[in-house]
C-alpha cells in the first residue's frame, strides 16, 4: 500500500472578478505531491500555473475579488478554510516559495540578512542567534562570503546571487515543500544550471518536496519525477516525466516538447491560443 501524499489537491479552481468581468484562471486542477518528490507544472504564460500554486496558501486577493474552490490537504490536514492566522504559520514554515525575477521579489530597502532573519524570527522562535542562522542559510546555498551578502542590499548583488539569497530565505525555516515559480527566469544559461543543480542538491540532502513551475520542458527531464501540463487553466496531461516526455499523448504537450532547442535542428514554433483566435 503506497503512502499518502504529502500534498493532495483536488478540483482546485481560481476565478477573478473585476466589476462585471469574470476571469477563470484555473479550473479542476488536481494532483498529488509525495514527500521528497519533484512535480513540474509546465505550460505557456497565462495557463494557470502560478495562480494555482499561490492558491495553495491563499497568496491571492481575498473574495470577492478572487474566489478559490476545491480541496487542499497538507499531510492530511485541510488548508482550505483555515483562518488567516493559522495559514500564516503554514506559509514559509511548511510551504515556502521562491519567485521569478528575485530583484523584484526582494525588498529593496532592507538588507538580505534582515529579510532572511525576519523569516527565521517568525517561524523559528527557538533560534537564539539569528545572525548565525542567517549566515548558515546563506552557506547552505553555496554563497562564499555570507557575511558580505547578508549586509548587502538586493541591488548590490547579481541576479544569480539574488536568486540564491531568495532560496536561502525560503529554506531557512526548513519547509516540507518548496514552490519554485520560474526560478531561472532572466538568468543566463550557466547560472540557470547552477540554480537547478543547487535545488537538486538541497532536495537530496533535505528530502524536501518541490513544486516546480516552468514553461520550459528543457529543464524538466533531469529534475522532475512527474509532470503536469496545463493549458488555458486546465490540466491536459500528467504522469511520470519519462512517460510524458517519451510518449506525450496531448498535441499541446507534443508542441511544448518540440520547442526544446536542439543543436542542428530548426526550432519548432508552438501554436498559442492567440494564434488560434487569429485563425478563427
Amino acid at each position: 500500500m503506497s503512502a499518502a501524499p504529502l500534498l493532495k489537491v483536488r478540483d482546485l479552481g481560481v476565478t477573478f472578478r473585476t466589476g462585471d468581468r469574470v476571469t477563470v484562471a484555473s479550473t479542476e486542477v488536481s494532483f498529488d505531491l509525495a514527500a521528497g518528490e519533484v512535480l513540474a507544472v509546465v505550460g505557456e504564460s497565462g495557463s494557470g500555473k502560478s495562480v494555482s500554486a499561490l492558491a495553495l496558501t491563499r497568496l491571492l486577493p481575498p473574495a470577492p475579488t478572487c474566489e478559490v474552490v476545491g480541496t487542499i490537504e497538507l499531510a492530511g490536514r485541510a488548508l482550505t478554510g483555515l483562518t488567516e492566522a493559522a495559514l500564516s504559520k503554514v506559509r514559509g514554515k511548511e510551504i515556502a516559495y521562491i519567485f521569478q525575477e528575485p530583484g523584484t521579489s526582494l525588498n529593496p530597502v532592507y538588507t538580505i540578512g534582515f529579510q532572511i532573519g525576519e523569516a527565521i524570527e517568525l517561524h523559528r522562535p527557538d533560534v537564539t542567534d539569528v545572525r548565525a542562522a542567517v549566515l548558515a542559510a546563506l552557506r547552505d546555498v553555496h554563497i562564499d562570503d555570507p557575511a558580505r551578502v547578508a549586509d548587502s542590499y538586493p541591488h548590490e548583488l547579481s541576479g544569480g546571487m539574488q536568486q540564491r539569497a531568495m532560496i536561502a530565505m525560503a529554506l531557512a525555516c526548513d519547509p516540507k515543500i518548496l514552490v519554485a515559480d520560474e526560478p531561472t527566469t532572466a538568468l543566463d544559461v550557466t547560472i540557470q544550471k547552477e540554480i537547478m543543480d543547487l535545488l537538486a542538491r538541497l532536495r537530496r540532502e533535505r528530502g524536501m518536496s518541490i513544486l516546480l513551475i516552468t514553461h520550459n520542458f528543457g529543464i524538466v527531464a533531469n529534475f522532475a519525477d512527474h509532470v503536469q501540463v496545463m493549458r488555458q487553466g486546465r490540466v491536459v496531461e500528467q504522469g511520470p516525466t519519462a512517460q510524458v516526455m517519451g510518449s506525450p499523448a496531448h498535441e499541446y504537450t507534443k508542441g511544448l516538447i518540440a520547442c526544446i532547442p536542439r543543436l542542428g535542428q530548426r526550432r519548432h514554433r508552438l501554436t498559442t491560443l492567440k494564434d488560434e483566435l487569429k485563425v478563427s
